[in-house]
């Protein structure tokens, strides 16, 4: 285990380092939930084009519940494990960078990683038929969303990872509760 978490802490300076003060007003906007919101805009477009008002308001729930559920397992993790953020070693950040505005105490795993994970999951599974390549855009948002934190200096690529796993299990469990949802929905109208 302590080769593993050696082996996170180089990969974790490695790729932090790679940023510059020019680029972090990008990444600390790529981070911050609220610069989301087109993406999100677009995506409900999207939904409502799709299945009409019933159906996007049910998936609208669903997301809500789904995000609340990486965040909350995100943090029972976090305190349970109670695993230090990067940027609480003060050795490793005299050689890597922070940029985020506040730094929790504890980061395994990233609710960042797990939330954006889960939702291009959920969404990937619902537009599968109608828009096939739409699951490569989801994910690239969920590793720019991602990459970020440990740009940012506030997660171990470990974070990401083990959040990534977390969130696509329960983008995947989300989505069928989604479909049984719609079915009852569908039975009662019929």
């Amino acid at each position: 285990m302590e080769k593993l978490a050696a082996l996170d802490r180089e990969f974790f300076v490695f790729l932090n380092n790679l940023g510059s003060e020019r680029w972090d007003w990008l990444w600390l906007g790529i981070s911050d939930k609220w610069m989301a919101i087109p993406f999100y805009a677009i995506l409900l477009f999207l939904l409502f084009k799709k299945f009409g008002w019933r159906p996007t308001l049910v998936t609208m729930v669903v997301v809500a519940l789904l995000v609340t559920a990486t965040d909350q397992l995100a943090n029972v993790f976090k305190h349970g494990f109670e695993r230090p953020r990067p940027c609480q070693d003060e050795e490793l950040m005299k050689i890597a960078r922070y940029v985020a505005e506040r730094c929790g105490r504890f980061g395994f795993f990233s609710a960042h990683a797990a939330s954006s994970m889960g939702v291009a999951v959920f969404l990937s599974l619902i537009f599968n038929k109608t828009y096939k390549h739409f699951w490569i855009l989801l994910i690239f948002w969920t590793i720019l969303v991602s990459f970020s934190r440990i740009y940012l200096g506030v997660h171990y690529p470990g974070d990401v990872l083990v959040g990534w796993i977390f969130g696509a299990i329960l983008g995947w469990l989300f989505f069928r509760f989604r479909e049984w949802l719609i079915q009852k929905m569908l039975s009662s109208v019929a």
